[in-house]
């Protein structure tokens, strides 16, 4: 365990990316952070590398600068708050100002963060630059639900461009993102969202045809120049499909893309990001090309893949932000170490889902050379309890995937034609 100056880490957030990021404070700098969390979860319960404190109105401002101030006291100890989702990342941001100076909040700007983070403004961005980008169509909900689908071709993709908003309304069969058969299906579910009370932008994209194992992710990380240092690029073999979680990565291979590092470079630079960002990509078969969908403006659910790629993701934080020096060493690495497999799934799970025999052989071959990076796995939790849960919920990952994403259903879409035009 690599020990650094002394500070204080608080995490906001209570998912597996928290944890996983309460881990790295742990492992590599020889800390417990707090951990901040609305309700408990065995995910959290009884871990030993944390403390973990309950606060259900975490989402308000004033409560949460109240129990930050309890947590980070100004007694010369500095502070590093950071967050696993982007509502949370959205809130620090906007009390930033409230906490003192030896508090350190390590994101961008409101103004940026909005930008970067409303998809329909990142879309544009991606058109201004000739980043390749899916054909877009953006819907203004505060104008009502009508949408004019000349053009389009289904199916189609349709998301919130607001996550901040879309959070904060509910209806039947919500999901973070739709796969849309038809025009009347459009029409049915922009009527719903807008019911729901969203008045914010919606987005209705090219499909890019494809199962799991087409989607690509990219963290990068700007310094207090906006120039970006390193870059994490990663093959996703297997997203979740529980409702709860969908879309999230559930397997990664970390990989190289000097084509799609260059693109996230010069957004990055472009708009003076600084800190880590996270995209989410497709190769598209159609074309050859890796498309961008949308930035996170932080380290995301799955950021112990960044770690499985040999970097540690709070360094560059606790570097730069608390001991004031630059985020990595000089004339180390640029990109993550290729061939390291993130996974929270058991070993038979993840192989009976890849349809590609050379895919399957390159997860068996991270298997073999030890490769093999599980966040919830980490030696310094002994207690049995929590061992037991970790092993339950381990295995039950087979029930939810079968019961949500079943085999056929997987073999269906690494089938889809891609024979369709791009739009």
């Amino acid at each position: 365990m690599q020990h650094t100056a002394r500070f204080r880490p608080v995490v906001l957030g209570g998912d597996i990316g928290a944890y996983s990021l309460a881990r790295h404070f742990h492992e590599n700098h020889g800390v417990r952070p707090a951990v901040v969390s609305t309700a408990s979860t065995g995910l959290m319960g009884r871990s030993r590398i944390m403390r973990h404190v309950v606060e259900p109105r975490l989402e308000d401002p004033d409560v949460l600068v109240a129990l930050l101030g309890e947590l980070l006291p100004d007694d010369g100890v500095p502070g590093l708050v950071i967050a696993s989702a982007d509502r949370l990342v959205s809130l620090l941001v906007g009390v930033r100002d409230r906490l003192g100076g030896h508090v350190t909040v390590p994101y961008v700007g409101q103004d940026l963060l909005r930008r970067m983070t409303d998809k329909a403004a990142f879309s544009r961005l991606c058109a201004e630059l000739d980043v390749p980008h899916p054909a877009t169509l953006v819907v203004d909900l505060a104008e009502g639900p009508a949408v004019d689908v000349a053009g389009l071709t289904f199916p189609v993709f349709a998301k919130a461009a607001s996550t901040v908003a879309y959070h904060a309304v509910s209806f039947p069969g919500k999901s973070k993102g739709f796969v849309v058969p038809s025009e009347q299906d459009l029409r049915d579910l922009l009527r719903r969202v807008h019911d729901a009370g969203y008045r914010d932008t919606f987005l209705v994209q090219d499909l890019v045809p494809g199962d799991d194992s087409g989607m690509r992710i990219l963290t990068s990380y700007a310094d207090a120049s906006s120039r970006v240092l390193y870059s994490s690029f990663g093959q996703v073999l297997l997203e979740e499909h529980a409702p709860s979680a969908i879309g999230n990565p559930a397997a990664i291979l970390t990989e190289t893309d000097d084509v799609s590092v260059e693109h996230a470079r010069r957004m990055l630079e472009h708009v003076g990001w600084t800190g880590w960002a996270n995209f989410d990509l497709k190769h598209d078969p159609r074309t050859g090309r890796t498309v961008f969908f949308e930035l996170n403006p932080r380290l995301g659910r799955s950021n112990f893949y960044v770690a499985a790629g040999q970097v540690d993701p709070v360094g560059p934080y606790v570097r730069e932000h608390v001991l004031g020096q630059q985020p990595f060493a000089p004339g180390g690495r640029t990109q993550a170490v290729p061939g390291h497999l993130f996974t929270v799934l058991p070993r038979p799970l993840l192989l009976r889902y890849l349809q590609e025999e050379p895919l399957r052989e390159r997860v068996r071959a991270a298997y073999r050379a030890g490769r093999v990076h599980n966040p919830l796995w980490y030696s310094a939790e002994r207690d049995p309890r929590r061992l037991a849960y970790l092993a339950a919920s381990h295995a039950n990952q087979v029930r939810k995937f079968t019961r949500y994403y079943p085999l056929e259903q997987a073999r269906a879409r690494a089938r889809l034609s891609v024979d369709r035009p791009s739009g």
